[in-house]
């Protein structure tokens, strides 16, 4: 057999191939379909006679489309037509995954995948044309795909991490306190521990309990009931104490590294949990942009930016429905107390909002709070008329000036008109800050960073979120703030991996989510 040696090139050469399909308007799945270009591959690092029924040269493309999509383990095996292109039987699960990306490959053939399609990463967002499947660019460095850089790249044992994810899980779990009886038969942690096993393994609860008993023994876990009857000991008030006492705590860790003396940028978004069953009576299921479905709602406050990426407060979002008598939304009710919570942990400079959050009370509110904003404004007849205006004056960028009077006060702030990154014409954002048209553009290239939180959503539903059919709202409210600590947990996981080896605090973690999952639940786990 001809063995090959892979030269940059050939990645590279891949890449471009790629970018041409995406730019005639190809979806990556197609792109992918059609690559016909011949390319040396690394050198699979399993010996011929390991055991494996998966095709090196598929598992190759597999991780190349990953790094391009940045997807994570668990959601490509969601995708398990991705198998075909790839020349797979199918997608394999998230622990071969893990094995194959860390044995089956060495650094060079690491190096092969993530260069080349982060490049492409980097030529797609620099050539200015609409490819969704493409990962952000500020997931992707430069130094990932310099050859100066890569040697200086930290590297971590399995032991590393393992270590230092049950020191971050550990942070989080002493935070909660159940109110249980002293002499009862279970500690508050096998609860936590269970929970964390649901979450790994994407399954009921009932179930989720069975197996994890079959693992550690009848007598170490709960039941499912009892799981369920204990979560439901927690009110609203009691969950939200135990979740800002564990981000306290995590963040008095990451603060003996750096300190958040300097203000730090935040995102505010909402999220939506689909429910399939009658609506009668549940007065937290909200209707959905689609119309005929329905969902639990949450709100949710990040750091973003270059900063560690840690959720800091959580919301739940009660909405009037045609089957509730709930009062009309007020989001800025929502903004006050997630910002307000946050405040206690660290201090803000700068809010991101989605046009959702486009309303004068939520201007005020932030002003109110004296933090900054930043928000793009829906268009209407108004804005409208000023695009069409800006576009007969031959002018990309206008500013315009304002004042918003609410019956809880009132503040200048500006409308800034500049070019849109999403389609022709204008976009439209609100401030309280002034802003010079010269600086208007590039102030509002900020609002970029937000994408950090859509990120964290998917982590959160398809990395961390235990499966359940509970129609009680405490059960799906813990679910989903449980979800979020673990991701911080991973978060808090790849700062102290970084912090260990004095690595760049850069965005793009050293560990995937699956992975830390697996870590966390290992730690409590024993295998089988």
């Amino acid at each position: 057999m001809i063995s090959y040696t892979p030269r940059m090139s050939d990645t590279f050469a891949i890449s471009i191939e790629l970018k041409k399909r995406l730019e005639r308007g190809a979806s990556l799945y197609r792109a992918f379909a059609a690559l016909d270009h011949p390319f040396a591959f690394p050198e699979d690092q399993y010996p011929e006679w390991h055991p494996t029924s998966y095709s090196f040269r598929g598992m190759v493309k597999l991780f190349y489309y990953r790094e391009i999509t940045g997807e994570s383990y668990r959601s490509l095996t969601r995708q398990q037509e991705l198998a075909d292109i790839f020349g797979l039987e199918r997608i394999p699960d998230e622990s071969v995954l893990s094995r194959t990306w860390r044995n089956r490959f060495d650094e060079e053939g690491r190096g092969f995948v993530t260069n080349g399609a982060h490049a492409l990463v980097w030529e797609v967002h620099e050539a200015d044309f609409y490819a969704p499947e493409v990962r952000p660019l500020q997931e992707v460095e430069p130094s990932l795909f310099e050859d100066d850089d890569a040697e200086s790249r930290p590297t971590f044992t399995d032991g590393q991490i393992a270590r230092t994810t049950r020191l971050a899980r550990d942070h989080v779990f002493e935070s909660f306190d159940y109110g249980r009886a002293q002499n009862a038969m279970y500690e508050d942690n096998r609860f936590l521990e269970l929970q964390t096993f649901l979450g790994m393994a994407r399954c009921g609860t009932s179930q989720g309990a069975t197996r994890f008993q079959f693992r550690r023994g009848k007598q170490y876990g709960p039941h499912g009931d009892t799981h369920l009857r204990t979560v439901k000991q927690f009110d609203p008030d009691q969950l939200f104490d135990g979740f800002h006492e564990a981000t306290e705590r995590l963040l008095s860790v990451i603060q003996s590294e750096i300190s958040f003396g300097r203000p730090v940028t935040v995102a505010i978004d909402i999220t939506t949990l689909r429910y399939y069953g009658d609506v009668e009576g549940m007065a937290m299921v909200s209707g959905t942009k689609e119309g005929d479905e329905r969902a639990f709602k949450f709100a949710t406050l990040s750091i973003v930016g270059w900063n560690i990426p840690i959720i800091l407060a959580v919301e739940p979002v009660r909405e009037s429905s045609p089957w509730d008598s709930n009062p009309p939304n007020r989001i800025h009710r929502v903004v006050r107390r997630l910002v307000r919570r946050a405040q206690e942990l660290v201090p803000i400079e700068m809010v991101l909002c989605d046009s959702e959050f486009d309303a004068k009370p939520v201007y005020q509110t932030l002003s109110n709070l004296d933090v900054n904003y930043l928000i793009p404004k829906r268009t209407y007849s108004a804005e409208r008329a000023a695009i069409e205006t800006m576009d007969d004056d031959g002018q990309d960028v206008a500013v315009e000036s304002a004042t918003v009077h609410t019956d809880h006060g009132s503040h200048a702030m500006q409308f800034l008109y500049v070019p849109s990154t999403k389609s022709e014409g204008a976009a439209v954002f609100a401030t309280n800050l002034r802003v010079e048209p010269a600086e208007a553009e590039a102030f509002c290239q900020r609002y970029s960073r937000r994408w950090q939180i859509e990120n964290e959503y998917k982590s959160i539903k398809y990395d961390f979120l235990a499966k359940t059919s509970s129609k009680d709202y405490r059960v799906r409210l813990f679910y989903f703030v449980f979800a979020v600590l673990l991701h911080n947990i991973w978060r808090l996981t790849d700062f102290l991996l970084k912090a260990g080896v004095d690595a760049e605090m850069d965005y793009a973690p050293v560990l995937t989510a699956g992975e830390c999952v697996e870590l966390v639940s290992s730690a409590l786990v024993p295998g089988d």
